[in-house]
């Protein structure tokens, strides 16, 4: 499932946010508090926004530019060039495979239909209404 802006969701499992302090009062304190938060798995909601968090190195940016030239603009270049752009290219293939062999990090910010928002949330704990 791909999440994006405006899609209504549903928690899929139930998760325990912490302890609940009252404002003003020290979290840390042992004392403090005045309870625990959970949300129920089947909380609807819909997501106001999506982050994708892959870190891209040199390498990963320039094997999409000159990967980019080859499709848009192989077929018009002089023999020569073209194997010369494809032996850059397949240089930069070890960094682009890794690149796409790690996990992509889908974070979202999910307004709950009860009025609580919840950020920063990793995108599989949703399912699509």
């Amino acid at each position: 499932m791909t999440l994006k802006e405006g899609l209504r969701v549903r928690l899929a499992v139930d998760l325990g946010l912490g302890r609940v302090v009252p404002v003003g009062e020290d979290p840390v304190e042992e004392a403090a508090g005045a309870g625990f938060l959970a949300l129920a798995a089947g909380v609807e909601g819909t997501v106001e926004r999506v982050d994708e968090d892959r870190p891209q190195s040199r390498e990963v940016r320039e094997y999409e530019r000159l990967r980019s030239l080859l499709d848009d603009f192989g077929h018009q270049m002089p023999p020569g060039s073209r194997r010369q752009l494809e032996k850059q290219i397949g240089s930069l293939e070890p960094a682009w495979t890794a690149h796409r062999e790690r996990m992509l990090r889908l974070t979202v910010r999910v307004r709950f239909d009860n009025g609580f928002v919840l950020d920063d949330a990793p995108g599989d704990l949703f399912t699509a209404v």
